[in-house]
């Protein structure tokens, strides 16, 4: 499907001006179920109720309530709401550049691409370039659907990409978590893990090769139950082994790589070994065909 421009801005940097258009970069691909009734399978509707009046309400009844204290709340139309959102404004004001190795993944919430809008192909190129070379990102501020948000520009494919992030205090305190601090490791552990860690190491991130199999799973028995074939899914079965000893967990781990290391060297050399064997063969002596009596008499002749 192919990308459409949800809207039109300004990337503002000092006096520089940068027309672009934005995309979604991403969409969950995740798989929706829609509630039905057993009895017919019809779409079931839900109803907003008021459990004090006991009334199946309509939207117009409805206000919203910001609760300041347990079971109240102060009351807003949706005309003092709008009173209170940013003016809207077209323009992306870029406050600092900074380097991305110091920006916490944490913080990013959703990604958008920024294409040169019409007239900005060279200031465009420009900033792109800029942001390269000196190896920087972008963060500005951006009203988004009526509320101020604080955005980061990178360079990516050799073009713009937007990232809409979370503020600071939206992002919860780490320090509450028990992060293991009071676990003493072993250096033995340690090299080990080291070992493993090596063994399962890659070149390159290559997202292609990772599946939401979950997803395959469930839209191939739809389209089985579409054809007319009831099947029961179940997933595969993962043996989870109970560990007691972290060396011997992580000496397990590092014996089962270098078997499957071993089968499959095993398996490549079988396969050159019989290409070789089927090398050396010589060649099948072609069968002379017997003349017939005659033929012969006259060849003798």
């Amino acid at each position: 499907m192919p990308l459409h421009s949800i809207g039109s801005g300004t990337l503002s940097f000092g006096l520089v001006a940068v027309p672009v258009k934005m995309f979604t970069a991403a969409s969950s691909q995740s798989v929706s179920f829609n509630q039905l009734h057993e009895k017919c399978g019809s779409r079931i509707k839900q109803q907003i109720l008021c459990p004090t009046c006991n009334e199946v309400l309509e939207r117009s009844a409805i206000v919203k309530g910001y609760e300041f204290a347990k079971d109240q709340y102060v009351r807003f139309t949706d005309e003092e709401l709008k009173k209170l959102e940013d003016a809207a404004s077209p323009t992306i004001d870029i406050v600092e550049f900074v380097p991305l190795e110091l920006v916490d993944p944490i913080y990013f919430e959703k990604a958008y691409y920024l294409g040169a809008d019409k007239g900005g192909a060279k200031p465009y190129r420009l900033l792109c370039d800029v942001m390269t070379e000196t190896k920087r990102v972008a963060l500005a501020k951006y009203v988004m659907r009526g509320k101020e948000s604080l955005v980061l520009i990178r360079p990516s494919e050799n073009g713009l990409m937007l990232h809409a992030m979370f503020y600071a205090d939206e992002v919860r305190d780490f320090s509450e978590v028990d992060k293991g601090t009071e676990a003493a490791i072993k250096p033995g552990e340690l090299q080990l893990a080291k070992r493993l860690v090596e063994e399962l190491s890659g070149a390159e991130f290559k997202p292609e090769q990772y599946k939401d199999e979950y997803r395959d799973r469930v839209l191939a028995v739809v389209e089985s139950k579409v054809e007319g074939k009831e099947i029961t899914a179940t997933g595969p079965e993962v043996q989870r082994t109970q560990v007691i000893d972290l060396m011997d967990a992580l000496k397990q781990s590092l014996e089962g790589r270098a078997s499957e290391g071993r089968t499959s060297k095993g398996r490549e050399g079988r396969v050159a070994e019989a290409a070789s064997i089927e090398r050396k063969k010589p060649a099948a002596k072609a069968k002379s065909t017997p003349q017939p009596a005659k033929e012969r008499k006259r060849a003798v002749k």
